[in-house]
């Protein structure tokens, strides 16, 4: 009985086996047959062709000028001129505003007294010193002629080094007062503000009558002859940005303008927040169109070919994590599929490193309905229209 049971298991099994053998090779052929069947797919073409081609970043960020510094006095006082306003155009060395200088007059005026009152000072004391120096050269005679007490030589020789130290003393107060004379020059300067560098009066903190403290912001000035874009790098274009490459600037004012620049400064460090870097393009700007503050798209051209196989980028297709085509066969009824490496790629454009497919028509409508072998029907060439001669004119060619 056993028997007969494992037999007819076995042979249950084997029939199983049998049917799902049968099931796999009529789908096989099923597919097959669909995919000889599969109706043709109206598509459109384009041709591979060599061309150039460049790949570019377009990045945004923010002008600054080249510098810009803050107009400030050194010393308190009311502020009794100021000659610019926004906008001014201002030279190097140009005065810019003037405080109440009155007390700082009188200043020099008390340290060119006390420079009088030093020098007089030290004319005495140098005199006083030349009769101690006579005294003590006198007695110094008359003490090896034997005249003269040791007493009176020790006398004479110390009143000789008292005057010598009140005319090196009288000499230090001088050069004092000389110092303190050049301090009240100093401070009487510093009551005239002028301009460091030339530029723009960018903006106006006073007015007239106001009463500044040391370092009070009085204008500031920008310097835009050359003006810096700054903008950030992300970290998969990071190696690919270096100085000196060039880069093109356009702003919303100009928007058919385009503004030359060249990438100065790149930062050594990404920020860890955001994983981008920031990046400097200094421009030329002659005409000072660019104003600090504006908003700006910089491109920067980060890869660049003359000569490449190239095709519309529409025409690439993903399949199973790679890049492919379907190039048209030279019958022009069925497409095969190429998988292909890509290079340089843009929206428009994609350079196709390998394999060779130049002068080959490939898909760049309805791939996606396609595999290898499918059929396709191309567009019929639109006929020329006949030209209808005006009227009353000549119908001949």
């Amino acid at each position: 009985m056993r028997k007969k049971i494992i037999s007819v298991v076995a042979i249950t099994l084997l029939g199983i086996l049998a049917w799902r053998l049968v099931l796999l090779f009529s789908g096989s052929a099923q597919r097959k047959a669909g995919q000889q069947t599969r109706p043709p797919v109206a598509v459109e073409y384009d041709s591979v062709r060599y061309g150039p081609i460049q790949e570019a970043r377009v990045l945004t960020g923010t002008i600054y000028p080249a510098y810009q510094y803050v107009v400030a006095p050194k010393v308190a006082g009311r502020l009794i001129e100021i000659r610019k306003r926004i906008g001014d155009a201002v030279a190097a060395g140009e005065l810019i505003a003037r405080i109440d200088d009155a007390e700082y007059q009188q200043a020099v005026l008390e340290a060119e007294a006390n420079l009088r009152i030093a020098e007089s000072a030290l004319s005495e004391a140098r005199s006083t010193f030349e009769l101690a120096k006579q005294e003590r050269t006198r007695v110094e005679s008359l003490h090896q002629k034997g005249i003269a007490s040791p007493a009176e030589l020790d006398a004479a020789s110390t009143n000789y080094q008292t005057q010598e130290s009140r005319l090196r003393l009288a000499e230090a107060q001088v050069e004092q007062r000389k110092a303190a004379l050049q301090a009240a020059h100093i401070r009487l300067s510093y009551t005239k503000l002028t301009a460091s560098q030339p530029g723009f009066v960018g903006e106006r903190f006073v007015d007239e009558g106001a009463l500044l403290t040391a370092n009070a912001a009085i204008v500031s000035v920008v310097g835009i002859d050359r003006v810096i874009v700054r903008t950030t790098v992300i970290e998969r274009d990071y190696g690919k940005i270096k100085p000196g490459q060039a880069a093109t600037v356009t702003i919303d004012a100009f928007p058919t303008k385009q503004f030359s620049g060249q990438v100065t400064r790149v930062a050594p460090l990404l920020q860890e927040a955001a994983r981008v870097a920031q990046m400097e393009v200094e421009v030329d700007n002659k005409q000072h169109e660019l104003k600090p503050g504006m908003f700006a798209r910089v491109m920067v051209i980060i890869a660049e070919r003359e000569k490449a196989q190239i095709i519309p980028s529409k025409a690439l297709v993903t399949r199973d994590g790679e890049s492919g085509l379907f190039v048209i066969a030279d019958t022009a009824s069925i497409v095969h599929y190429h998988k292909v490496l890509t290079g340089i790629s843009t929206s428009d454009y994609t350079e196709i490193i390998e394999p060779h497919l130049i002068g080959k028509r490939v898909v760049t409508l309805g791939q996606h309905l396609l595999v290898d072998g499918s059929p396709i029907i191309l567009p019929q060439p639109t006929p020329h229209k006949a030209v209808l001669p005006a009227a009353g004119g000549d119908s001949r060619p």
